[in-house]
This record gives structure tokens, sequence and C-alpha cells, in this order.
């Protein structure tokens, strides 16, 4: 498949649109409803679950970002035990949620029974060009 064909999941068990079958969508029409799509139509796509049963099993590396900190390597190499590294965050700032190096959301630290954990309280919608 070329790289700029895309396919709907529910087209997955179809063959591949052609270019006449794609809307293509520029800078200069971001915001415009694409053509063949009704922008007042109130109609919406129902989605479950099973839609994306295929992409269950795939694993994903999540990252919790609680702050950076930039150091020379003589002064890393200085650290020891009980050594306090200042971060760029305050305290009570969210944190960075990363899935596959690619930022989705913030969150809080949270403690679940005797571990940390993060509760997403952001969703970062991020342009897909």
């Amino acid at each position: 498949m070329a790289e700029d064909e895309e396919l709907n999941l529910e087209d997955l068990n179809k063959t591949p649109a052609t270019d006449s079958d794609v809307a293509v969508q520029d800078d200069a029409t971001e915001g415009m409803p694409l053509e063949g799509i009704d922008a007042d139509d109130d109609t919406e796509i129902s989605r479950t679950a099973s839609d994306l049963e295929a992409v269950f099993d795939i694993p994903v590396h999540v990252t919790a970002v609680l702050g950076k900190s930039r150091m020379r390597v003589s002064q890393l190499l200085k650290l020891g035990r009980g050594a306090v590294i200042e971060l760029d965050r305050k305290v009570g700032e969210a944190i960075d949620i990363y899935v596959n190096n690619r930022l989705v959301a913030r969150g809080e630290v949270v403690v679940v029974e005797d571990r940390l954990g993060v509760t997403m309280t952001e969703i970062i919608k991020a342009d897909r060009r």
C-alpha cells in the first residue's frame, strides 16, 4: 500500500482506495469540512471496542516524565546515594505522559496501594501530519 493511502477501520476488508476516493485537505482548507462530508450531519459513527480488536495486543511503551534536568557528565559522575537532582517542574505541576515517545496526555502522580501510578487529567490532541 502506498504511503499516502489511508484506510478507515471499517475499510480493512475492502480494496485500497484510489486517489479519487480519498478526500485531501491542505493547510488552506484546514477547519473546513472535507468534500463529501456534511458538516451539519448530526449522525454519529458508532465505534465499539470490537472495532479495535486487531490492535489490542500491540505492545506500546508508556513513559511518565516527572521533570527534566541538564548536567555535565562530570556532575553526573559525582552523584551518589542520597543526591538530589533539581527538576524543571514545580510540586503539583502536571507530568507529561508519552506513548511511544509521543506526548499524549498530562496527569498527576497518585499512590495505588504501595505503588506509584499516574492519573490522566488532560488528553493532548496532536496534529496528524
